[in-house]
């Protein structure tokens, strides 16, 4: 199975390209949802998340506030890293876990793994390839304006606390170009899916 790291910044449109990838056939498995399922109510990751930034990071329904608390750790690179023990590991784990089980079912497949912070974290080579997703930094901001509300400010603090854009972009080995319309981001990602297709029929990932 051919395993590909999806990765970009926040906001430059790997869900869109990991879309479209699941459309033309791929397995994807998405970091931030399982980020969101490692720490249901009353979980111990929850737990921990409350002892460590406050009660008021619970809902009264028992769920995290992930916008309450990402307010808190996007202020202060410390506490971003106390979040990171806590949740990376389980969420790396969960990741193994369910590439293992797809490269039983289905060896001759595609598996991507759509993550954010797949060079923060030195995972690269745990891949056979990476692609990452490009947009430009202006076009981010407003994204992230439009989507989750955030002031200029905020947007700024999110984007530096990720590896610039440009560097991921001249470590990846295909890029997707996210930075005009969709149906020009669905050229280049189908364009790019031919690719890993062409690297899983003959085995050489990297």
């Amino acid at each position: 199975m051919l395993r590909v790291g999806l990765t970009g910044g926040i906001a430059s449109g790997k869900s869109t390209v990991a879309r479209i990838f699941r459309e033309l056939g791929a397995h994807v498995l998405d970091a931030d949802r399982i980020a969101r399922e490692i720490v249901p109510p009353d979980s111990p990751a929850l737990a921990r998340i409350a002892r460590a930034f406050g009660k008021e990071m619970v809902r009264p329904d028992g769920t995290l506030d992930r916008a309450a608390l990402g307010t808190v750790v996007f202020a202060d690179a410390g506490k971003r890293r106390v979040l990171e023990g806590i949740v990376h590991p389980l969420i790396l784990d969960e990741i193994d876990r369910r590439v293992e089980e797809l490269e039983r079912s289905d060896p001759q497949g595609i598996v991507v793994v759509e993550a954010a912070l797949i060079l923060e974290l030195g995972r690269q080579d745990e891949f056979d390839t990476l692609v990452v997703v490009w947009a430009d930094e202006r076009q981010q901001r407003h994204r992230m304006a439009r989507r989750d509300g955030l002031s200029a400010e905020e947007a700024g603090r999110r984007l530096d606390a990720q590896m610039p854009l440009a560097e991921k972009r001249g470590r990846a080995q295909f890029v997707v170009d996210n930075s005009g319309d969709q149906s020009a981001c669905r050229v280049d990602a189908e364009g790019v899916y031919r690719e890993l297709q062409r690297l899983s029929q003959t085995g050489k990932g990297r």
